[in-house]
């Protein structure tokens, strides 16, 4: 018979608080529906009202809702006394990428709420959480590894957790490590929060492993796949802000498939938004695209400092890379527009503006292109790992 640990009861108590805040949401939604069709709107324009109804259909919506939190707040009295009589127990691979890619569509709605399936942010080193504060393992481990072994970082994207750096039997960071001597650590964190909120953090915890570090810290390359490359500029961002001395010993960063200027997928989410607002009839339903994460909508343009449209160039100091993906076997600049790796545009991907003065300065030799791939075949395919290794090795 299985054992319950403590992580079992956690993730149910974070499945009935989702489910509370669902059914919240939906009673909303039809109730909105059904204010509309009481007031017998115009098919097009706002609603009168503010979308709530009256007599005993609303004290009916009134009761559900009233139920509803009455069953949340007695799970939340009941649940964690329980659970902090159990054993920790220990994740599955599978449970984890469920989590995170539960975190990437409702993670800022789960860390507002404080629900335990938010996921927090954490350095990890050979399958274990690092931390930064006590750092002496890896640097017995850098020292092992001989001089000039450096630390490598690698930032995974959306809706992923640092597992998903392994792909087709194939990781980026141990293969850099066996070839390189680098030592990876990989970042675990909600990516439903802004980007903003995710590069401070990234920042502050960096810092604090380059002051803890016993000595002088060592060199750092950072890998960021997609998202994960606009979390590790954001951070450089809010570095510079709050003059953090770990920039300094960054000597390489690679980006991979990062919508530097934003993915057209969330641009049509948006549009879409705001074409279903149109007719009262279809508003209600808006909201349960709205309800997508900050994370997703921030990368509608890429953005990274928390206001909309800043342009913020790259630090000097570092020698940046991109590496895009096409699926077209060729290049072509109407197929390239349109299609990019699937996900996100060329141009994007290489920090390519219309603008120039929202162009990144990345040189052309440290650009590089992979043809007929998709978005995810950039954490695998041999042909990015040799560039990659060129790049980290030079």
């Amino acid at each position: 018979m299985a054992t319950v640990h403590r992580r079992h009861l956690a993730d149910l108590h974070g499945a009935a608080r989702l489910a509370v805040d669902a059914t919240l949401g939906v009673t909303g939604v039809v109730e909105a529906m059904h204010h509309t069709i009481q007031r017998v709107s115009a098919p097009v324009g706002t609603a009168p009202g503010v979308g709530r109804t009256r007599g005993i259909t609303g004290f009916v919506y009134r009761c559900v809702r009233g139920t509803t939190r009455l069953v949340g707040t007695g799970l939340d009295a009941a649940l964690p006394p329980i659970a902090s009589l159990l054993p920790e127990g220990e994740p599955s691979p599978e449970r984890d990428a469920a989590v995170a890619a539960l975190n990437g569509v409702y993670g800022d709605h789960l860390a507002r709420t404080g629900n335990p399936l938010a996921i927090e942010m954490s350095l990890r080193h050979r399958d274990r959480p690092l931390d930064p504060r006590r750092p002496e393992a890896l640097h017995a481990e850098l020292r092992g590894r001989g001089p000039g072994a450096r630390l490598l970082l690698m930032v995974h994207g959306l809706c992923r957790n640092e597992r998903h750096w392994r792909r087709e039997g194939h990781d980026h960071g141990a293969a850099l490590a066996d070839d390189l001597g680098f030592v990876p650590v990989y970042l675990r964190y909600n990516s439903g929060l802004p980007i903003a909120a995710n590069g401070r953090a990234l920042a502050a915890l960096l810092e604090e492993l380059v002051v803890s570090w016993p000595g002088e810290a060592p060199e750092v390359a950072v890998v960021g796949h997609s998202m994960g490359g606009l979390v590790a500029r954001s951070a450089f961002h809010h570095a510079d802000a709050a003059r953090h001395a770990w920039p300094a010993r960054v000597r390489d960063c690679v980006f991979l498939g990062t919508p530097q200027h934003g993915a057209p997928l969330e641009r049509a989410g948006h549009w879409l938004d705001r074409a279903m607002d149109i007719s009262p009839y279809v508003a209600p339903f808006t909201r349960l695209g709205k309800a997508r994460s900050a994370g997703i909508t921030d990368l509608r343009h890429g953005y990274i400092t928390g206001k909309p449209r800043e342009f913020v160039p790259l630090p000097r100091g570092v020698r940046f890379h991109a590496a895009a993906a096409t699926l077209c076997a060729k290049r072509g600049a109407l197929a390239d527009r349109l299609l990019g790796d699937g996900l996100v545009p060329l141009e994007s991907a290489l920090g390519r503006h219309a603008d120039p003065s929202r162009t990144l300065a990345i040189p052309r030799s440290r650009q590089w292109i992979g043809y007929g791939m998709g978005h995810l075949d950039l954490l695998s395919r041999p042909d990015v790992y040799a560039q990659l290794r060129r790049w980290l090795g030079g």
